[in-house]
This record gives structure tokens, sequence and C-alpha cells, in this order.
């Protein structure tokens, strides 16, 4: 077992690709090193699902998040936000979210995605807790809805980054966390990404694997069980986001690990 501890941000480990094997999936984790895990919710039901998770599983370092993804705010209503505000209570539950704005493939209707969002900040304002965000070809309209809640949130992550340097100067001057998936380690779609992750403040950032989804491209052979992300793969992650920034992969362990209990309050 590693002796190096992580913590990835974002794991979709109530994904279908995990059912039947997440014992498993934890303890490939657990020895490469990745102690804690924010189990992902981008619906009532994914959301009910990080939580049991969460239960199942104690003492892995498990947290989950409650909220509704953009792609599914088409199924946002009252009796939602009733059922997320009694996951939001729960102790195992530390952030809010998955949530915010995608017109990239436009899922759910924009004025959805955008009642939706602005409905989850409140919530999330109301209890205190952190936001985990979402935001795709939409940051002109994501950025002034986050900017009227910004000040009554005490954290707040941009999941996923992959935009350009505007966007990541006007998240950072909200003081937003920024998270760096294995999108960096792909030579086509990363480039750009991978240079403005030395602009990141070592106290801003964080990485996440976005577990089953974003593959790092550049994995040596074998390929991965079943060709699927995993936590265990973060530690991978790190030594490319390390090498880019100059840093060992132990110091940029220990500095996102630091930055996500800050994140979650911990």
């Amino acid at each position: 077992m590693s002796t190096t501890q992580w913590a990835d941000i974002g794991v979709n480990l109530g994904d279908k690709q995990f059912r039947g094997d997440a014992d498993a999936v934890l303890e490939r984790a657990r020895e490469a090193g990745v102690t804690r895990m924010l189990l992902t919710g981008t619906s009532v039901a994914e959301s009910r699902q990080a939580l049991t998770l969460c239960r199942d599983y104690p003492g892995r370092g498990l947290r989950a998040t409650a909220g509704i993804h953009p792609h599914n705010a088409r199924f946002f209503d009252d009796d939602a936000l009733t059922e997320l505000a009694g996951l939001l209570d729960e102790p195992e539950v530390t952030a809010a979210g998955e949530m915010g704005l995608d017109f990239n493939r436009d899922f759910s209707p924009r004025p959805d995605q955008e009642k939706a969002f602005e409905a989850q900040l409140a919530q999330a304002a109301e209890r205190g807790l952190p936001v985990f965000l979402h935001q795709r070809d939409a940051h002109d309209r994501f950025l002034p809805l986050l900017k009227a809640w910004r000040d009554k949130l005490p954290a707040a992550v941009v999941h996923c980054f992959t935009d350009g340097r505007r966007a990541l100067y006007d998240y950072l001057d909200l003081d937003c966390h920024i998270g760096i998936t294995g999108w960096v380690c792909d030579e086509r779609r990363g480039k750009a990404l991978a240079e403005l992750v030395p602009a990141i403040p070592a106290a801003r950032l964080l990485v996440e694997t976005d577990a089953p989804y974003l593959l790092p491209r550049d994995l040596p052979e074998p390929p991965p069980v079943k060709r699927r992300n995993e936590p265990c793969l973060l530690p991978w992650i790190g030594r490319r986001l390390a090498a880019l920034r100059g840093e060992t992969p132990e110091a940029l362990a220990a500095l996102t690990f630091a930055n996500s209990a800050v994140f979650l309050g911990d």
C-alpha cells in the first residue's frame, strides 16, 4: 500500500460501470493511497446511492454530494428540491451538487438548468455547504449566477475544469477551487489545460478522476480493468500535474489532500 495519501474529489461510484465490484474498486484505491473520495450525486436517485455507498463502506474515507446535474434539470421540481434538502442534512453528505449549467449538449432546456442551479445554490447557502459545480460552454451565464451566491457559500469547486484562461481567472477571483482531471493527460484535447495548470494557486488546486469517465489517454499498456477510469488511477493524474507544476508527486498529493479538507470543512 502506498504511504502517500491522495484525495479524489470526484468519483461516480454509483455508476452502473461499478455495479458488482465496488469492493474491488475501493480496495485498489486504498492500495494506491487514495484514502479520501467524494462520491458524486447527479440526480436524487444517484445522490441517495452515493449516501448509501458511504454507509455501506465505513472507514474508507467516503463522503457524498447531493444534487441535480444540469443534464437532469428537466426533472427538477419542488419534490426533488425537498428530497435534496433531506439528503443534504445527512452527515455523510458534505457538499451540494453536482449542479451548474451545460450548454454544450443541452440535455435539459436552458431555463430549466438555470432554475435548478439557482435553487440548489440557495439551498447550499442556507445550510452552509460547499458546492460542487459543473460548467460547460456556459461560462457567461454561469458566472453571474454563481457570483450572486458566492459570498454566502463556504467553498466552491469548479469540477473537471477544461475551460480557458479567462474563465480560470474569473473563478479564482471568486475564490473557487479548481478540479483537474485526467483531461490534462490527453495530448490532443488537454494541451491548453496543461498550459494553464501552473497558473492555479497552490491553495486552490484539487485533483479528481471523475471515474469511470475520462480515463487518462497516456496510461501504459495493458489497459485498466474494463477500460474504465478508477480512483486508483488518481496518482497517475497527480504525477502529470506535479510535472507540469515543477513539484514532486508527494508534495502535490499532500497539497491537494489538505485542500480537500479545507473544501469539505474537515
